[in-house]
């Protein structure tokens, strides 16, 4: 039994039973799509015991908010790049009989005003239901995908998770959940910082960039990271006890790192880095010319112009909050994503036992 809301009590099915019987999240087969500013990205899940297992995931690079920070509006290439990226997707959720899913799209659809129409092209030759969420709510699924990472006994109790993204960074100042309590991390102050890798490669240049142009980019990054949290309880300086960061660039920067001959994920999720490790594969990147960037089985030519835009974003994070080492996050917002739609599924399942 469990209370209600209005605090009335309620059955609600224990896990086993859920499991055995076939019952709330166990009735489902899930998929999570984040369309983003630069990447196109699916999981396809089943529960388990844990959380869940993935079945089927899917990701391509398709650039959709090239030139919206200066448009306003997602180009015509753009969007047909992104529509046959969606309907590989579209077949993945068919082929795997998924029954609940959630598509989110996120900074690149925010700043266009042509989304509306994009989002009905979406549906209507994809049958992908496209959804805009605000900045909070990234944050949160963010979050939701990586709480596990966090903790629980951190001396300051503090840590630090950002997400950077194709055309905006997200940075949340947490406290952890005490170990055994069963609660939630507390989002102390979040920023919401309007600089990606990709609007940092179109205000920069991506290709050719020299140490003097690297210094300018993080420059450019520290002031914003300046701007948008000197208010919001984040001050620069501040030490972090854990950082963990969820974005390509930290999963490529420790795949250069570790000189893997392909990306496995199993090698980077949760991978622990120091922060001079970080600054000598992120020099080892700057040192490469594009054509080497693209060579590299961690990288390629899709991600090649983008790269090092990534590390100076990073490397601007770093000296604002010295942690000194970094956790490695290859989860983040589709993870959450699965987790809210499995949490849906109880909780509806419960309520049809009331």
């Amino acid at each position: 039994m469990g209370p209600s809301a209005d605090g009335e009590r309620r059955l609600v099915a224990p896990p086993a039973y859920r499991r055995a019987n076939g019952h709330g999240r166990w009735a489902h087969i899930y998929a999570a799509l984040d369309l983003g500013t630069n990447n196109c990205r699916l999981l396809v899940a089943r529960p388990t015991g844990a959380g869940f297992r993935v079945i089927d995931a899917f990701s391509r690079i398709v650039r959709l908010g090239e030139g919206v920070a200066e448009a306003e509006r997602l180009s015509d290439a753009a969007i047909e790049r992104t529509l046959a990226a969606l309907a590989v997707c579209a077949g993945k959720i068919r082929r795997n009989r998924v029954t609940r899913v959630r598509a989110v799209a996120t900074e690149a659809c925010r700043r266009a005003a042509n989304r509306d129409e994009f989002f009905a092209r979406a549906r209507a030759e994809a049958g992908i239901a496209l959804e805009s969420i605000d900045q909070a709510a990234e944050a949160r699924l963010a979050l939701a995908g990586c709480a596990s990472m966090l903790d629980p006994d951190l001396d300051d109790g503090h840590a630090l998770l950002f997400d950077i993204g194709g055309g905006s960074t997200q940075i949340s100042w947490l406290k952890p959940a005490r170990a055994g309590s069963g609660g939630a991390p507390e989002v102390l102050a979040t920023c919401f910082m309007p600089c990606g890798v990709v609007t940092l490669s179109e205000k920069f240049g991506g290709r050719e960039v020299d140490e003097a142009r690297y210094a300018a980019m993080c420059d450019y990054v520290s002031g914003q990271l300046v701007q948008c949290n000197g208010s919001n309880g984040m001050a620069g300086g501040t030490r972090a006890a854990q950082m963990i960061g969820t974005s390509g660039t930290v999963t490529t920067l420790a795949a250069v790192m570790l000189d893997l001959p392909r990306y496995v994920r199993a090698k980077i999720d949760g991978l622990e880095v120091q922060f001079d490790d970080i600054a000598r594969a992120s020099a080892r990147l700057r040192a490469m010319s594009y054509e080497e960037r693209a060579a590299h089985p961690c990288i390629g030519t899709d991600r090649a112009d983008l790269v090092i835009a990534g590390c100076a974003i990073l490397d601007a994070i770093q000296r604002h909050w010295p942690a000194g080492r970094l956790h490695v996050a290859d989860r983040g917002l589709r993870d959450g994503i699965l987790m809210g739609l499995m949490a849906d599924a109880d909780r509806e399942a419960d309520g049809a036992l009331a």
